[in-house]
């Protein structure tokens, strides 16, 4: 006789037709609906080559997390994300994206102080994978900028092995290793110091739209001087950041 129980039933299920139709068996429709969604994007993604495209008309998404902490593995979850469209160096400021996300867990108070984001806010907000979705529906397979992007790749990787069972497949640019193979000698490379080097304003910091928009700014500003050094194309911006330390 076969197992039922929900382990034994999921176990048959997998057998029987896959990851996707034993994960649907586990959850509500809507649910799996969204699960699907996620590990198709995924999917595609690994499909598509962006290496020849030019940087003047790579289309690009510029974003920004907020969380609980710094460890998604010792449970820190995300709270925000924020995001903003870019084409080259032209910003869309009004194609973006912002969602706050209930991190079923309390947010601690210097985190709340930081991001302005308290437990009141969050408490009717969608969870991680619906929000997830709404991210990864406005992205859909355009190549993703983040600014000190081991943080926010650590925090997706998570989220999408957590929803979904799948990991983050994008091209991930980071303006911080830009800014260091461009001028290693600088003091600093924190988003700060490099909002005021560029002379671009500081709107409201620790909120992940504003943030993306003021990393799309900065994003815009290196592209000026990695066009200068004859860098036209993505891989050719991918192949010469392979050097930097």
């Amino acid at each position: 006789m076969k197992d039922m129980r929900p382990a034994g039933r999921m176990w048959h299920l997998y057998k029987m037709g896959g990851l996707t139709p034993a994960l649907t068996s586990m959850f509500d429709v809507q649910s799996a609906q969204q699960m699907a969604f996620i590990r198709s994007i995924m999917k595609e993604q690994r499909k598509n080559s962006l290496y020849e495209i030019p940087l003047d008309t790579v289309e690009l998404v510029v974003f920004d997390l907020e969380t609980t902490g710094f460890s998604p593995y010792n449970g820190d979850e995300i709270i925000s994300f924020g995001a903003v469209t870019v084409t080259g160096r032209t910003l869309s400021e009004k194609d973006t994206f912002y969602s706050l996300v209930n991190p079923k867990r309390a947010i601690p108070r210097e985190i709340e102080e930081l991001t302005g984001i308290t437990n009141e806010m969050v408490a009717d907000a969608p969870d991680l994978l619906h929000a997830l979705r709404g991210f990864l529906e406005f992205v859909q397979q355009k190549v993703l900028v983040a600014h000190g992007s081991g943080h926010d790749k650590h925090f997706l990787n998570s989220a999408l092995w957590k929803t979904s069972k799948v990991n983050l497949s994008h091209r991930l640019l980071d303006t911080m290793m830009i800014a260091k193979w461009l001028n290693p000698r600088l003091p600093a490379f924190d988003l700060d110091s490099l909002l005021n080097l560029y002379g671009i304003e500081v709107t409201v910091r620790h909120h992940a739209l504003e943030d993306a928009v003021m990393t799309a700014k900065l994003w815009s500003m290196l592209m000026l001087e990695v066009e200068s050094r004859g860098i036209h194309t993505l891989g050719e911006l991918y192949t010469h950041l392979s050097h930097t330390n």
